[in-house]
């Protein structure tokens, strides 16, 4: 039998080492799942995920991408499995993580015609991807997958090839010799990036004039963790985390004051208040608001993607550089800071910070204190551990109360800040390390909206993985909380009960219906044990916590039009009024 186009497309794939691709099938793709399933047959395949949901698939390559520093693949037919990928395709491309989608197609020899599925998806995808290309000559396939790989792993972004149903069926034809042909080939080594020297020197002489230097950090961090404590340490500087940093470092550094924002810490907040200059490390942290005042610090920033660079605040210094390459290159210029009183005033900041956040954890709620479930969860974690969040207020308990350790691996939707991606996110973490325990931290908003039916996929696959535990804990409030607290403080308006009101769903209980084990808790003294039988469960766990609603996710610092908003809102009868001021003003009394 001859090679067809799909089976090429296949074997190209395994060529450039790609292991795992998650999709949904369909007509418009069915060439590339037989490809699939015969190299399978020969023992030497693919693995297929099959998921719910086209945007999951997007959603759990984007996690395979963050989680493992490898390309992650999704796939989908034409039509409305292409479109549905769209969502985490963003999500991918706004935080910087490496994916590549093959979608199908209508017929190459009906397009044109406004035929059924039909789409113009190059342009459909043409604002996500880095490179998009839809194939109309088997010759062309081979050019198409090696660019788009290459071109997703060194600019770590989205990459999207579509092959037309039929063309995945036509007999497969190597490029020829000939003039308009083109002779591709797999394989990509990421170049070392290193500064010139004069720049290094120039953004060393910033930072050593500096007597209080602060550090940011994000994703682009990563593979620097070393590196950033060696700097800190010879600068005597506090290091914030944007959020998709939050697990380079530790949090049981004395001098890191976790992260940074609207959802960041009291520490963090304060240091860039009062720091005369700034370092940034591989982070695109939006909120300019909650860095320095402009002209209030000096600055250096390092990033791989000089799109990011002086983007967030003006620098005098803009390094383009690998991270952990580019500070290993500027650590021997810089002077060792003898007067150590602005880091040891930093990490007097952290632990007082810490002992306010148990102090509001166990703060009285109706039934369920939101940051209790976390910060009972953090100290049972295994050093292993794998924790994904939603967006929505549990990422404030998140960002906050999840006292993250080495060794620990965290993420979720950063830039995109999308709802639905905290269980296709941990998924994609059990099939990459199927020996590492992973938690999901969602929202009953976003487990309503799509993360239920992933239950199903965990059900489907889980005793495959070598340790099965995966804990998706349900912060069931009956409110789309996030966007309630946002009314109230930004918008000065009372909770809409129309939009905000969610039905009251038993998690756990659906969960026990597919064989997965449920736990729920409406009680704060049994949470620790409901953390302890989670997590020695002998399957997949959903702990299903009855969370108040009216616990109020305050930002490390609230501006007085903000606070005049909020008591706006309240003026207007928003529902339970008076017990919202009483736990508000319980926060506020361990707000140090």
């Amino acid at each position: 039998m001859s090679m067809k186009t799909s089976d090429f497309i296949v074997q190209r794939l395994k060529e450039w080492g790609v292991t795992r691709i998650y999709g949904y099938p369909g007509d418009g793709i069915n060439g590339v799942l037989g490809a699939i399933q015969r190299a399978n047959e020969k023992g030497d395949g693919i693995e297929f995920i099959q998921v719910r949901h086209e945007e999951m698939a997007a959603f759990m390559a984007a996690g395979h991408a963050k989680f493992t520093g490898e390309l992650g693949v999704c796939l989908s037919t034409g039509g409305p499995g292409a479109t549905h990928l769209l969502t985490g395709l963003y999500d991918a491309k706004m935080d910087h993580a490496p994916v590549l989608a093959i979608a199908g197609q209508a017929e190459a020899t009906a397009r044109g015609a406004s035929y059924q599925q039909e789409m113009n998806l190059d342009r459909v995808f043409a604002d996500v991807a880095s490179f998009v290309q839809e194939a109309a000559a088997p010759a062309q396939v081979r050019h198409l997958i090696d660019r788009g790989v290459r071109i997703a792993k060194a600019q770590n972004g989205v990459a999207v090839v579509i092959v037309p149903k039929d063309i995945q069926d036509e007999p497969w034809e190597a490029p020829k010799h000939l003039h308009g042909f083109t002779h591709s080939g797999p394989g990509y080594q990421r170049p070392r990036m290193v500064p010139y020297e004069a720049d290094l020197q120039r953004a060393a002489d910033v930072l050593n004039a500096g007597k209080k230097v602060a550090i940011l950090i994000g994703a682009g961090a990563r593979g620097a963790a070393v590196e950033v404590v060696q700097t800190a340490n010879v600068l005597a500087a506090g290091v914030a985390k944007a959020l998709l940093g939050k697990d380079v470092l530790p949090d049981d550094a004395p001098f890191v004051t976790g992260a940074i924002g609207l959802l960041g810490t009291k520490p963090s907040s304060e240091m860039m208040k009062h720091c005369d200059t700034l370092l940034m490390i591989g982070s695109g942290f939006p909120w300019t608001e909650f860095l320095p005042e402009e002209g209030k610090a000096r600055a250096v920033q390092i990033d791989i993607d000089p799109a990011m660079l002086g983007l967030r605040y003006p620098c005098e210094v803009n390094l383009h550089g690998d991270a952990a390459e580019t500070l290993r290159a500027l650590l021997p210029l810089l002077e060792h800071k003898v007067d150590r009183g602005w880091q040891e005033e930093i990490a007097v900041q952290v632990r007082d910070w810490w002992q306010v956040m148990e102090e509001r954890a166990h703060a009285p709620a109706n039934p369920v204190n939101p940051q209790r479930v976390v910060w009972e969860m953090s100290p049972q974690l295994p050093d292993n551990a794998i924790v994904t969040s939603d967006s929505g207020s549990c990422a404030n308990w998140f960002a906050r109360d999840y006292r993250v350790r080495q060794g620990q691996r965290a993420s979720l939707s950063g830039g995109l800040a999308c709802m639905g991606a905290a269980v296709p996110y941990a998924i994609a973490a059990k099939f990459a390390q199927p020996d590492k325990p992973v938690v999901a931290l969602v929202g009953d908003g976003a487990m309503q909206m799509n993360n239920m039916a992933e239950l199903i996929t965990i059900q489907k696959y889980w005793q495959q993985w070598a340790d099965p535990r995966l804990i998706v804990c349900v912060f069931n409030n009956q409110d789309l909380n996030q966007v309630t607290w946002e009314q109230r403080v930004m918008e000065g308006n009372a909770r809409f009960e129309a939009t905000q009101q969610l039905p009251d769903v038993r998690y756990a209980q659906f969960a026990e219906s597919l064989g997965l084990q449920g736990i729920f808790v409406d009680n704060p003294d049994v949470l620790a044990d409901a953390w302890r039988r989670a997590l020695s469960a002998d399957r997949p766990v959903v702990l299903e916590v009855k969370t108040d609603p009216e616990v109020a996710p305050l930002p490390p610092h609230i501006t007085f039009k903000q606070a005049k908003a909020f008591m706006s809102a309240m003026a207007k009868g928003d529902r339970g009024a008076a017990q919202i001021i009483s736990d508000t003003a319980s926060q506020l009394l361990h707000k140090k």
